[in-house]
């Protein structure tokens, strides 16, 4: 399903688990007025019970995932920023088919400062055991012309700046 003519802006903050996606959506909807999407909630029960008990995700539970992030994206009344991993290339262009004008953000950083970050979070449901899974599976993003790669350890004031100062009209469409 193709969504053409959405007269709105639309980023995407992908990356590893414990790169700051939803932070940094989260606080970027704050600043901007966008609406914001959280990837995580739109996982079904039994894939958060698979990733919970240590088991990486396989293409027959992002399939549907991504789909429900889609229709969240294109279904929202406004601008939308979104918190999606989308470590693989492939993901990223279905994205792209479905939503076109979409921007990704892409937060790095080290394998080591993602584990203790996961490993930092009490009642998440990603275990920080699968880090070095998604490391495993992160396609690189270099090469993608609508995809602005940022220092996730960077503080998080100054990522929202980063995006201000790239789309400072708030739409990446005029960028």
């Amino acid at each position: 399903m193709v969504f053409e003519g959405l007269p709105r802006a639309m980023i995407v903050v992908m990356g590893v688990a414990g790169c700051g996606k939803s932070s940094l959506a989260q606080a970027w909807a704050a600043h901007s007025g966008w609406c914001f999407v959280e990837g995580d909630a739109l996982h079904s029960a039994a894939a958060r019970a698979r990733m919970a008990a240590g088991r990486a995700l396989d293409e027959r539970h992002r399939d549907p995932w991504l789909a429900r992030l889609v229709r969240a994206m294109a279904a929202a009344p406004g601008p939308t920023v979104a918190a999606a991993s989308l470590l693989r290339r492939r993901h990223r262009e279905r994205l792209r088919a479905a939503l076109p004008g979409l921007h990704f953000v892409h937060l790095q950083l080290p394998l080591a400062v993602a584990e203790a970050r996961c490993a930092a979070r009490p009642g998440h449901f990603f275990p920080a055991a699968l880090v070095a899974s998604q490391f495993a599976s992160l396609e690189p993003t270099c090469e993608e012309a609508d995809v602005l790669a940022l220092d996730a350890q960077a503080p998080l004031h100054t990522l929202v700046q980063a995006l201000a100062w790239r789309w400072p009209a708030g739409c990446p469409a005029r960028a």
